[in-house]
């Protein structure tokens, strides 16, 4: 039928039946025109969540096709969706105001905050991928004017309003399935909406809210939780078990079909007087009254209702003061008793609610006054107030939905896809961390491209504005590149040091090491290289620079079969000084530099003549007296204490023992004849001022003295 009103058309998709209204909407007043309900012909959904999409596709088209007779085309219409693996995030938005607040702005505020909401979910790690989470509904826990809280901020004047809403997210691919199937039934998603706040919206309208209550949407799948308290929605939640649970044991304990089962539970959830007839899948008939069926399946009543308290508690932090229950599967025998049970509050206080009137719908027939029509007629009612629409964009060609909030960016199109620009950018080229004389330097590479993005193949920006058909791409930035860095570019310039080698005028630059080797100034640095660079000052620094080796030259050879080194060291003085390695040199300073020679096998084996001689002092005359027999070979020739050795020499090398010596070795060794026997004088040895004989033994360093006196002749008278 043809009406001059806007129409409104809503769907509530659930897991057993599917229910549309279509209204007119005349300014803030809504009137129903027609509404048609059917049921799944399979198990096409799960728990609130499309399996099926061609059919839950003909059941749509079904229902639209039923109400199109009585409305006309229906082209858009408005959904809800259940909160199976629901993710709620409560954020805040401010916005600066100059004039009289309308409820444009208040909307934008709250668009504001659910942006920031689905910002804070991308960043917070709450799920492994954001891109994969749309926001489904918000409710707006409080606004603030000037730090006072408000029911509204309509008509309000200040400078600064706040607003807290609580955004709730719901996986892509629920909505994704719900928008394949509407698309196979030739319908236009114009707006979505979590089922528990259309529910919420029309059993607790705002004026309600100061109450702490709770709703539960108890439908075929899931029972969605919402809670009001201190004049606003504090939260959202979801039980993963509602109707289907009490069908499923009815199924299982008496062996029945899944629709036949249904239809058992249905029976005695009516309360129907007499018994209640069915037949198993063996043929066996049943024909019992509705309190021996609910009698068998009440451990999972029981559960269901304690899973509920359990949520309910955990959002409410504590027990409510009333629980409102809807949906079919409300109807459940004995749950709301068992609810209130385990919350522990009264009976009277869990009800069963039936939409009556609600505010902003003229009427409502009777086909809707039933707990499972809170949903749907919630819809609508969101519907025409505030509900999120669509609209569509691709990035990189993948498309993507974003909620018409009604300033959308670039930037925003990007969090939805889930692309962190700062990935995308070049990152920066590694530096070089290197140390100069012992001080840290970081030597920056260069920085990387960031990344480009167009909006339909035009340059943009990420705070441009988007609307639907919009196509983004982005091009990933290139990468830094690492320094190229020479050693003369980091270190100061010095002047060389001007002096004389062996009579030769030297000029010798600074000294540059790089990890303690010399360094060309063109050479080019690494990370963590260690570089010394000062002036040259010391005498082997100087040597070095010029060519010399002013250590020590060693030379390895074999002493009888074992490895040996022996060190000749060069000497070096300065202005005819002798000097170490470690002299300070001054310009014009004058070096002679000589070479160290090859040593000498007595310098090799340190061979001495205390080795093979004794001295003995001889009347104070000293006697050198051989005291062991030295035999020396290299590389197998006879060799003697002068003998040259070479590097890699093979010597041999024995000493005889000692041989004792007694003063009448040394006697003949000094050529000391004692007189005749004949001769007139007396003869005395002294060893060390003591007498000794011709036999006495003496060692090395002794002293030998040997008195002669004249003998006196005596004159006879």
């Amino acid at each position: 039928m043809a009406t001059k009103n806007k129409l409104l058309f809503s769907l509530d998709i659930g897991t057993r039946s599917v229910i549309g209204i279509v209204a007119e909407q005349n300014g803030s007043q809504l009137k129903i025109i027609a509404t048609e309900r059917k049921e799944h012909r399979t198990r096409a959904m799960l728990d609130g969540q499309i399996h099926d999409v061609p059919q839950v596709a003909a059941i749509l088209e079904d229902v639209k096709n039923a109400l199109e007779v009585k409305t006309g085309p229906l082209k858009q219409v408005a959904v809800a969706a259940a909160g199976r693996a629901l993710y709620t995030m409560t954020s805040e938005a401010e916005l600066e105001i100059n004039e009289v607040i309308t409820a444009e702005t208040e909307r934008s505020l709250d668009f504001i905050a659910i942006q920031t909401a689905q910002h804070k979910l991308a960043t917070s790690n709450t799920v492994a991928d954001p891109t994969l989470y749309y926001c489904v509904g918000y409710s707006t826990v409080k606004y603030t004017l000037d730090g006072t809280q408000l029911k509204t901020l309509v008509g309000q004047r200040g400078k600064l309003a706040t607003a807290t809403v609580i955004a709730t997210f719901l996986p892509r691919q629920v909505i994704d399935s719900m928008q394949s199937a509407l698309d196979t039934a030739k319908l236009e998603m114009s707006a979505l909406t979590l089922e528990p706040i259309a529910a919420i919206n029309v059993l607790i309208p705002p004026t309600m809210r100061h109450l702490n209550l709770v709703l539960v949407d108890i439908g075929a799948g899931t029972s969605d939780v919402a809670v009001t308290k201190d004049g606003s929605v504090t939260g959202y939640g979801m039980v993963p078990l509602a109707g289907d649970e009490i069908t499923e044991a009815i199924s299982q304990k008496y062996l029945l079909d899944f629709n036949i089962a249904e239809t058992v539970k249905r029976d005695i959830s009516a309360d129907k007087a007499g018994k209640v007839t069915f037949q198993d899948i063996l043929g066996v008939e049943y024909k019992l009254s509705p309190k021996e069926v609910i009698d068998s399946v009440m451990p999972n009543i029981l559960d269901l209702a304690q899973a509920i308290a359990k949520q309910i508690l955990e959002l409410n932090s504590g027990a409510p003061q009333a629980v409102l229950l809807v949906g079919g599967g409300s109807l459940t025998p004995e749950l709301p008793e068992m609810v209130a049970q385990a919350l522990d509050i009264p009976s009277p206080r869990v009800a069963v609610r039936k939409p009556e009137t609600i505010e902003g719908i003229e009427s409502i027939p009777e086909e809707l006054k039933s707990p499972d029509a809170v949903t749907p007629l919630g819809i609508l009612k969101i519907a025409s107030l505030n509900a999120l629409h669509f609209l569509s964009i691709s990035v990189n060609e993948q498309e993507f939905r974003l909620f018409n909030f009604g300033h959308l960016t670039v930037s925003d199109a990007l969090l939805t896809a889930g692309i962190n620009l700062k990935k995308l950018g070049g990152k920066p080229g590694l530096g070089l961390m290197i140390t100069l004389n012992g001080e840290k330097k970081y030597l920056a590479g260069t920085m990387g491209t960031n990344a480009k993005i167009t909006l339909n193949e035009e340059i943009a920006a990420l705070k441009d504005p988007i609307k639907h058909g919009d196509k983004i791409t982005i091009e990933n930035g290139c990468d830094g590149m690492a320094p190229e860095v020479k050693l003369q570019t980091i270190i100061k310039p010095m002047p060389p040091v001007m002096l004389f080698i062996n009579g030769s005028k030297t000029s010798i630059p600074p000294t540059a090491l790089i990890n303690g080797q010399s360094a060309d100034m063109q050479q080019l640095l690494v990370d963590h290289d260690e570089i010394t660079w000062h002036e040259t000052k010391t005498l082997g620094e100087v040597l070095l620079k010029a060519g010399y080796t002013p250590t020590a030259r060693k030379f390895k050879y074999l002493l009888n079969g074992a490895q040996s080194m022996f060190s000749v060291s060069p000497t070096i003085t300065i202005n005819g000084n002798p000097a170490t390695l470690s002299t300070e040199v001054f310009p014009n300073d004058e070096i002679d530099f000589i070479e160290p020679t090859s040593p000498k096998l007595g310098d090799v084996i340190k061979l001495s003549e205390l080795d093979t001689h004794m001295i003995i002092y001889f009347n104070k005359s000293e006697c050198k007296m051989p005291a062991a027999n030295c035999q020396m070979t290299v590389n197998g020739k006879s060799a003697t204490a002068n003998t040259i050795v070479y590097d890699g020499s093979e010597i041999e090398y024995t000493l005889s023992e000692r041989k004792t010596t007694i003063v009448s070795d040394v006697l003949l060794a000094a050529d000391f004849h004692p007189p005749s026997a004949l001769s007139q004088v007396t003869f005395k040895i002294l060893v060390n001022g003591k007498s000794a004989e011709f036999i006495t033994p003496v060692k090395n360093g002794d002293k030998i003295d040997v008195l002669i006196t004249p003998i006196e002749h005596k004159v006879t008278i």
